[in-house]
C-alpha cells in the first residue's frame, strides 16, 4: 500500500495515550506512511517526539485548553491535515465530545483504539453509538466493553520499542546511572507519571525506598520531565530489577513483555480501571507496603539481573498498522458492495 496520511488524536492526561499514538506512529511510519500526532499531554513539551516522528509532524495543544478551544483546534488541524486516517485512541466521541459532530461527516478512515473503559463513562455518554461510526476498532491486547463488535480486531499489546531495540543489560544500567564497577547492585525504577501530585508522591517513595533499601540498593525516579529524561522508560528495561508504578496501560504491559518485577498503585480514574489491570502480587496501597514488597522482591530475584534473558515479545502495533491498512473506508465499501 502507497503511503498516506496518518492523524492519530492523542487527547487525554498523563503518557498513555500519547505513547500509544508514539508507538503506532513509528510503525506506520516505517511501513511509508506520514503521521501526525495530536496531543495534550502536560508531559509532551519535554519529550523529543520529533526524533521519532518527524519534524512538524507533533501537535501540542496546552492542557489547559477548554472544550471550545480543544474542538477549534482539532478542526482546524483535520482541515490542514486532511488525514486519510483518523485513529482516535481510547475515547470515540473525543476527549471533550468534540469529535461527536465532526465524525458523521469525515471522509478518512476512522479507526479506534479500544481498550477497558469504566462502565459508567460508557453508559452515562452512550459510547455505543460513538463506536459505530468507526470503520475499525483495535483491541490492544486487554478486554474491552466493544472487543466483540463486529468491527473489532484485537492484537498483542502495542510497545513502544520491538524487542530487538532495548539496551542490554550493562548499557541500560549504564543510562539508569549506575556505575561499571557496581555490577551486583541491584536497581529500582520509580516510574513518575500522571497527575502533579501523583507525580510528587512517586518522588516521595522513591526517597523512601532508598532510605529503607540501603546504599546497596540503586533506586532511580523516572520521570518524562525530570532530568535524565530517559524516555522511553522500555528502553533502559532490562537494567532494571523492580520496577515501581502505577496500573497504566503502558507500564503494566511493558513489564509483562520484559518479565520486569511490578509494584504498583491502582490510581483512580475516570474512565480506567488500574485495578483491573494488575494482579493481586503486584498491587499495593502504601508506602510502607511498597518499600515491604520491593524488598522481598529484590531478595527473590537476588543476581538474577545477570541472568535475565533478552525478551522476546510481539509488539502489536505491526499487526494494528497492517489492519489499519486493510481497512476499508465507507466509500470502498460502497463500491465492493455494489
Amino acid at each position: 500500500m502507497s503511503g498516506q496520511r496518518w492523524l492519530l488524536y492523542a487527547l487525554g492526561g498523563g503518557m498513555g495515550h500519547l505513547t500509544r499514538a508514539v508507538a503506532l506512529g513509528r510503525a506506520a511510519r516505517r511501513r511509508g506512511h506520514s503521521v501526525e500526532v495530536v496531543t495534550n499531554s502536560s508531559f509532551a513539551p519535554a519529550l523529543a517526539l520529533e526524533a521519532e516522528l518527524g519534524e512538524g509532524h507533533v501537535h501540542r495543544l496546552g492542557a489547559e485548553l477548554d472544550k471550545h478551544a480543544v474542538r477549534e483546534s482539532i478542526e482546524r488541524l483535520l482541515d490542514r491535515v486532511r488525514p486519510e486516517v483518523l485513529v482516535v485512541d481510547t475515547f470515540p466521541r473525543g476527549l471533550g465530545g468534540e469529535l461527536a459532530p465532526l465524525l458523521p461527516e469525515m471522509k478518512a478512515r476512522k479507526v479506534l483504539v479500544h481498550r477497558d473503559l469504566h462502565p459508567d463513562y460508557v453508559e452515562r455518554f452512550g459510547l455505543a453509538r460513538f463506536v459505530d461510526m468507526f470503520d475499525r476498532l483495535l483491541v490492544p491486547g486487554e478486554p474491552a466493553p466493544f472487543a466483540h463488535h463486529p468491527r473489532a480486531v484485537s492484537t498483542p499489546p502495542w510497545l513502544i520499542l520491538d524487542a530487538a531495540e532495548l539496551l542490554d543489560v550493562p548499557t541500560a544500567r549504564r543510562r539508569l546511572g549506575v556505575p561499571d564497577e557496581e555490577t551486583a547492585v541491584p536497581v529500582v525504577a520509580v516510574l513518575a507519571c500522571g497527575r502533579p501530585e501523583e507525580v510528587d508522591e512517586c518522588t516521595r517513595l522513591a526517597e523512601t525506598l532508598q532510605r529503607g533499601l540501603g546504599p546497596r540498593v540503586f533506586v532511580r525516579l523516572l520521570a518524562p520531565d525530570v532530568p535524565p529524561r530517559l524516555w522511553p522508560a522500555l528502553a533502559v528495561m532490562r537494567g532494571i530489577d523492580v520496577l515501581v508504578g502505577a496500573g497504566g496501560y503502558n507500564t503494566v504491559q511493558e513489564a509483562r513483555a520484559t518479565g520486569t518485577p511490578l509494584v504498583a498503585f491502582a490510581r483512580p480514574r475516570l474512565y480506567d480501571r488500574q485495578g483491573l489491570r494488575l494482579q493481586a502480587s503486584e498491587r499495593i496501597a502504601t508506602l510502607d507496603e511498597a518499600l515491604e514488597r520491593v524488598r522481598a522482591l529484590l531478595q527473590s530475584e537476588s543476581g538474577r539481573h545477570h541472568e535475565r534473558l533478552a525478551p522476546s515479545y510481539v509488539n502489536g502495533t505491526w499487526e494494528a498498522v497492517r489492519r489499519i491498512e486493510d481497512t476499508r473506508s465507507p466509500e470502498r465499501e460502497q463500491h465492493f458492495s455494489g
